[in-house]
């Protein structure tokens, strides 16, 4: 934070200095049909501080008076006019099939090329021109509904999931996509969240990077290894920021859901199901204002500045079931014949007392059945259902982006931002007061709701110099990045401590660290062939994972249950004579049927009531999950690109790292490109990659509860190093290793189409899964460690592959004066578990039995079928006058959810539980007017028509009504956005 502030101290002191120096700027830039240009950058030769014209063509901007002015835009002929002391230059820019692609940064390191030119499949996404009509205001959401490569799946529930929304790349894991910032590795968030790709993973948490603050997002859909390092096996994403200057944009959105449930009466809801009622009425609403500003320096340097503040209420879609499935009440309750662990009574229905004493027979007999005293108190089932939805969100951040000259060769350039973000989801089921181990009539007396909040902290700050020194571009930087996760409860409490048990808990914090030093070399040969250029680099980076304990009252086993003699020989009874009842109201009785006898008062002691231990929902990181682990990375790479010919492209690069906690790996790389005409060309690559296991995936460990049928269990995820795992013969995690094939062609047609096909299979060996549970029953050698309760491991359970088609057209021209877009794009895809790979385990089970536990089936599932096999996207945008709009259609394809335990079925027959969702469709629209130059207004929406995926089915609506891995079951959103500029 010290360096930050220093930083921004020292740009300062350049502006005061260097601003007095420029003039102003200003002009209108049009074509060569005398319309005006939007979006076109206008930047002061030789630097990269510059500009945007707006909707009416119009541009201002300071620069040295002598200095020259370059414009450009996608489609028209670049042209540079030198200023000479004057205001105002007017422009006019004609068309140029040959400017259509934007420039690729991403995936070389020699000269810059287009999309269309890459040996490799890249899109590129501007952000700062579309986030004008798209409904999405989140960077992830955005690139999800462009991208069809591109996922990042908000979860509705689950524990901690919903409070990270994780990005991954053709299906594959979060962590196996590396993301980049101006070119610089961008560090993950601390926390180790489930998704739907087969295992945990952690992933960068791209809420905290404010889109205003981004000009253009590059996806390089290829294994990228060889050329950056762990995790760009699926490929890489590069953000890069804006640097434009002497302009203030502010964006201000303002959308919520209507939240109409769809018709469910031709559904498979029981009659008591759709007898109930779920309206719980509009909610999600979503408040966000953005704001960015650049400062231009006459020696040509600047300085973006970006803030972004965002609060989004939550959305509630309760699974609501029937009485006869989820009653609220047990029979033990309604009759008041409950009792504590010394035997005595506890009245849980005042109101069956009060009746009976009334003397009222009708109402005493109501009043023993659960509607009865649901309607007595007022509770509609929906009241106490189990709540899925988008969480609450509250987010700050602040990003910059400066660079500024040294000398003619040399330029300084700092990136960063700072954010905090605050999050209250949804995540537990509720707790019934039915479910006597974990239940209190005196803080609880219906149940509760137990919800998860987090505090998150982020910062990143890179610093470095670049330029040329002779013959050799080099670039030499540090980047720092690091993200801290306070973690609590409230609506809680641990049975176990019994009521003197607090109801809001410090669960304890996650962070992680990341530190990376980079130097980059280059040199640009022109008279070798038709162009070579050789690389080299070095790197070092350190990564620190910090687990810090929460509140003892979280973690802690209690003693609520047990009961101690206060004197010698005590048998174990109640104050009416009768043996004490466990939480079921069985007595407790030797085998004769005879109360126990405890033989020594103060020392003999009898578990009574065995009441769930920690906090409810998600227990409190204990003493035992605290970890402080530190890990070093050293590696070196060597890059060579060479044009053969011009029509013919070859590349190869090498790498190698060594980690300091598992050993070295040698990755490498070779890819192509073939013009075959000016329009058309064959691409193609091979590479093996890696993917080292986190730091997280290598020390998390935490106690949970889950449930099956509504029925709850106990479990722990045990690290590798640790005595259960040892116990059971589950090893260290290695590395992940992959190689990946693409092929595809570019084409461009009638000087206005651009078509890219692309196929791919990518082969990874040794992913990491985690098991699922093993009880001692599984594996006696656990019992000494786990005792009752169960156990799981992370592991390298066996090898994935993943195969696809992916197409992208895009088409662009001028109807009359009004200019239309057209864009479609598709990924088709199969991934496959191909085995699982079994070590000799410690256990009790055949080999089939620990095969099914050891990579379960659920999470063959959801890795093969748990996301859309295919995605298509058609967009259409058209500039008219003062309106511009969008019209996005998003096509969805099946998802199937498999199940690990066989049951009997609601049809009456037995079997797995499992279900395909067939595909969806939605639809997105934004229509702006521009009131002038400086301000206009967007209204629109998120899938307009309000379509929903299928409910679950009955066995699986349990946390979830509706299927959640394709658009969503949120429904419809309405937003309106104000945009102005200064």
């Amino acid at each position: 934070m010290k360096q930050l502030l220093l930083m921004l101290l020292f740009i300062s002191g350049f502006f005061s200095t260097l601003q007095s120096q420029e003039i102003g700027v200003s002009g209108k830039i049009t074509d060569d049909s005398g319309e005006p240009l939007p979006g076109v950058n206008v930047v002061i030769k030789g630097t990269s501080t510059g500009t945007t014209s707006d909707f009416d063509g119009n541009y201002e901007i300071d620069a040295p008076s002598t200095g020259t002015l370059v414009f450009s835009s996608l489609g028209f002929g670049t042209k540079e006019m030198r200023i000479a002391g004057k205001t105002t230059l007017n422009v006019m820019l004609s068309t140029s099939a040959q400017a259509l692609e934007e420039i690729v940064v991403v995936g070389s390191r020699g000269q810059a090329r287009t999309k269309l030119e890459t040996p490799v499949p890249v899109d590129v996404i501007n952000i700062a021109e579309q986030s004008i009509n798209i409904p999405q205001t989140d960077l992830s959401q955005m690139l999800a509904t462009t991208a069809p490569s591109f996922t990042a799946f908000v979860s509705q529930g689950g524990d901690l999931s919903s409070h990270v929304a994780p990005p991954s790349l053709r299906g594959l894991a979060p962590n196996q996509m590396l993301v980049l910032i101006n070119g610089k590795k961008r560090h993950s968030s601390a926390l180790l969240l489930g998704n739907q790709t087969g295992t945990p993973a952690n992933a960068v948490d791209m809420s905290l990077i404010p889109s205003a603050a981004i000009e253009r997002v590059e996806i390089l859909r290829d294994g990228a290894s060889a050329q950056y390092g762990s995790d760009a096996i699926a490929g890489v994403m590069n953000i890069v920021m804006k640097k434009g200057t002497n302009k203030f944009t502010g964006a201000l959105t303002v959308g919520g859901y209507p939240n109409s449930p769809p018709d469910l009466s031709d559904s498979d809801l029981t009659d008591d199901e759709k007898a109930l009622d779920r309206d719980t009425g509009a909610d999600g609403f979503n408040y966000q204002f953005d704001g960015n500003y650049g400062f231009g320096f006459e020696n040509g340097g600047y300085l973006n500045i970006t803030g972004m503040l965002r609060q989004a209420k939550r959305t509630i879609r309760p699974t609501v079931l029937a009485l006869s499935r989820a009653p609220l009440y047990s029979s033990n309750y309604l009759n008041n014949e409950l009792t504590n662990t010394d035997g005595n009574p506890i009245i849980t229905n005042p109101e069956l007392v009060v009746a009976l004493a009334n003397g009222d027979a009708a109402a005493a007999s109501e009043l023993t059945t659960v509607a009865g005293l649901m309607n007595a108190r007022g509770i509609e089932q929906k009241d106490v259902a189990t709540y899925a939805g988008l969480p609450a969100m509250n987010i700050g951040t602040l990003a910059y982006n400066f660079e500024i000259p040294l000398n003619d060769e040399v330029n300084f350039y700092s990136f960063g931002d700072v954010g905090f973000k605050f999050t209250e989801g949804f995540s537990c089921f509720y707790r019934r007061a039915a479910q006597t181990d974990r239940f209190s009539y005196e803080l609880f007396p219906n149940g509760f709701r137990p919800q998860i909040y987090s505090n998150q902290t982020n910062l990143a700050f890179s610093a470095g110099v670049s330029g040329m020194l002779g013959e050799y571009k080099f670039d030499l930087s540090n980047t720092f990045g690091t993200n801290g996760m306070n973690f609590n409860m409230f609506n809680t409490w641990n049975a176990s401590l019994g009521n003197a048990s607090p109801t809001e808990m410090d669960l304890g914090k996650h962070s992680f660290t990341q530190n990376t030093a980079n130097l980059d070399i280059s040199r640009y040969f022109d008279n070798v062939m038709e162009g070579f250029n050789i690389a080299a680099g070095v790197e070092y980076r350190m990564e620190n994972y910090k687990i810090e304990e929460g509140q003892a009252e979280s973690f802690t086993a209690g003693e609520a249950g047990v009961y101690t003699a206060t004197e010698d020989n005590e048998l174990l009874i109640g104050p009416d004579g009768f043996p004490l009842e466990d939480l079921g109201g069985n007595p407790i009785v030797d085998d004769s049927g005879n109360p126990l006898v405890l033989p020594y008062a103060g020392i003999s002691r009898e578990l009574v009531k065995s009441f769930a231990l920690n906090c409810q929902c998600f227990s409190g990181f204990s003493p035992e999950n605290a970890s402080d682990s530190f890990r070093t990375v050293i590696a070196a790479y060597l890059d060579a690109e060479l044009d053969v010919t011009d029509n013919f492209f070859v590349g190869a690069a090498v790498r190698t790292e060594n980690y300091s906690d598992f050993g070295s790996v040698f990755t490498g790389k070779v890819a192509s490109r073939l013009s075959l005409s000016d329009n058309f060309a064959l691409r193609g690559s091979f590479s093996t990659g890696f993917r080292a296991p986190s730091l997280q995936e290598l020390n998390y460990s935490h106690s949970f509860t889950f449930f099956v049928n509504l029925v709850p269990f106990d479990g722990t995820l045990y690290p590798n190093s640790s005595s259960a795992a040892r116990a059971i013969g589950v090893g260290q995690l290695t590395e992940e290793k992959s190689t990946n094939v693409s092929f595809g062609f570019t084409t461009k047609l009638f000087d206005k189409l651009d078509l890219t096909v692309d196929a791919y299979k990518i082969d990874i060996k040794d992913r990491i899964f985690q098991t699922n549970t093993f009880s001692s029953a599984d594996a006696p050698a656990l019992g000494p460690v786990i005792g009752s309760g169960l156990a799981n491991f992370r592991i390298n359970g066996g090898d994935i592959s993943t195969k696809g088609i992916e197409v992208v057209a895009n088409y662009n021209t001028y109807v009359g004066e009004n200019k239309l877009g057209l864009v479609l794009s598709g990924t088709f895809r199969e991934n496959k578990f191909e085995g699982a790979t079994v070590p000799d385990l410690n256990t009790a089970l055949t080999d089939e039995e620990l095969e099914a536990k050891y990579v379960s089936r659920a999470s063959i599932g959801q890795f093969e079928t748990g996301t859309p096999n295919s995605k298509i996207i058609g967009t259409v945008t058209y500039d008219f006058g003062k309106f511009s709009a969008l019209l996005r259609g998003t096509r969805y394809g099946s998802v199937t959810d498999l199940d690990n335990n066989q049951a009997d079925l609601q049809d009456g027959t037995f079997g797995y539980p499992d279900q395909t969702y067939t595909p969806e469709f939605t639809t997105d629209i934004g229509l702006t007017y521009k009131f002038s130059p400086s301000l206009s207004l967007t209204v629109g929406g998120n899938n307009i028509f309000n379509e929903y995926p299928e409910i679950q089915r009955y066995e699986q609506r349990t946390f979830y009504l509706y299927s959640t891995y394709q658009q969503g079951s949120s429904g419809a959103y309405y937003f309106g956005r104000l945009t102005f500029s200064l």
